[in-house]
């Protein structure tokens, strides 16, 4: 029989030398530039009561959580599969701040399925939310933070999808359409299938007004010229529409001057997140990749159920994507080699060098492997009772 005991399941993977090193690296590089931002590090755990990792999500979420019973209560459990809730839960139930706070997290997720092909269900999350703020300007912060993020990482040639979920939700209830109509119409909306949408608005017996606006979607998206002609498509909205693209051009103008060189692109009918998200919605790509690198949203009230519905804008991504662009900086084997031996004098000068941050590695007995096979550049050396470092 095939020993195949070391495979590991389907889309879960372990990081191995240098790219655990690179990996770490860029952790830390970027939780210091979220504290430069006033971004609190917060680590919420990897396990905890489902109804409260579900809670404010879609059913997408549900899907994607891998549960199991505690044993000693009997209540079910849920291994995270998104960390926004659980650091909503965090604001709202345990810091309780009455000012804006700022958060951010990184660490692992699991997911029961991939997302896309081939990918993976054990992504490691970072992201950062801040909550008490309901104005564009905290939309703004957030994603030009996601920017900042991913030119961390080296990646510069960002192409920034926007959109509002406001549009959709506002004539949605101007038209009236009962909750089976709007998901049926998002789902053909989502695959931009204007000749079904065409014929369920007939269908539905819309008024013509109304029904026109809805399909009108499809095709609204592009550059900023899509504001004039969504202005005189959707003339006849109620006043949530307007509201909502007022709050996208804001939104677009502000990035626009502080990220000049920005590629922004515009759709109305992009839903990402739609029963989770209450306001703009944004996604970054990068050239030859199909999905997003990063993105985020508003998600207004989701720590009502904690007690306290704050406003709250965030972001996240996955960071071995993100370290997939990252240009890795070149690992050098830098080392000394030292031998074994309990000298006094030798083992303060091994304290000392691991004190200055030096790699010090200390000859095992009968081991296999020399000072360069070990990554070592450097020996210590015992001259009279002193031990000096010398080039391998």
């Amino acid at each position: 029989m095939k020993n195949d005991r070391w495979l590991l399941p389907e889309g879960i993977e372990e990081v191995l030398p240098p790219q655990a090193q690179h990996l770490e690296a860029l952790r830390r590089t970027l939780l210091d530039r979220y504290r430069c931002w006033g971004y609190e590090l917060v680590i919420p755990p990897l396990i905890e009561y489902l109804d409260s990792l579900l809670i404010g999500t879609a059913d997408d979420l549900d899907l994607q959580t891998f549960k199991l019973t505690d044993q000693l209560n009997g209540r079910m459990l849920g291994v995270r599969a998104d960390m926004t809730p659980q650091v909503a839960r965090i604001d709202a139930h345990l810091l309780k701040r009455a000012e804006p706070t700022r958060l951010c997290y990184i660490g692992s997720v699991l997911h029961t399925r991939p997302d896309g092909f081939a990918g993976s269900r054990s992504p490691m999350q970072v992201g950062a939310e801040l909550y008490g703020h309901s104005g564009i300007h905290s939309d703004v912060e957030i994603i030009h933070l996601m920017i900042e993020t991913l030119g961390c990482c080296g990646i510069e040639n960002i192409y920034m999808d926007l959109g509002h979920v406001g549009v959709y939700r506002g004539l949605v209830a101007q038209a009236g359409l009962t909750p089976q109509q709007e998901a049926e119409l998002f789902d053909a909306l989502q695959r931009k299938a204007k000749p079904e949408i065409n014929t369920m608005l007939r269908t539905w017996m819309l008024a013509p007004a109304l029904a026109e606006m809805l399909l009108a979607l499809v095709d609204l998206n592009g550059d900023e010229v899509i504001f004039t002609t969504a202005g005189k498509i959707l003339k006849s909205a109620q006043a949530s529409v307007h509201m909502a693209l007022d709050e996208m051009r804001q939104i677009a103008l502000a990035l626009q001057a502080r990220v000049p060189n920005l590629d922004l692109h515009f759709d109305l009918a992009e839903l990402r997140g739609y029963h989770y998200h209450t306001g703009v919605v944004f996604a970054a790509y990068v050239p030859g990749q199909g999905q997003a690198v990063a993105q985020g949203g508003r998600y207004d009230g989701i720590g009502k159920v904690f007690g306290n519905a704050r406003p709250a804008t965030g972001f996240s991504a996955d960071l071995r994507t993100l370290l997939t662009y990252a240009t890795p900086a070149a690992v050098t084997h830098t080392g000394i080699w030292a031998p074994a031996s309990d000298d006094a004098q030798l083992q303060a000068a091994i304290a000392g060098l691991r004190a200055q941050g030096e790699r010090v590695i200390v000859v095992l007995p009968g081991q296999q492997g020399d000072a360069a096979r070990m990554g070592c550049d450097r020996q210590l050396i015992q001259s009279g009772a002193q031990w000096r470092i010398e080039s391998v």
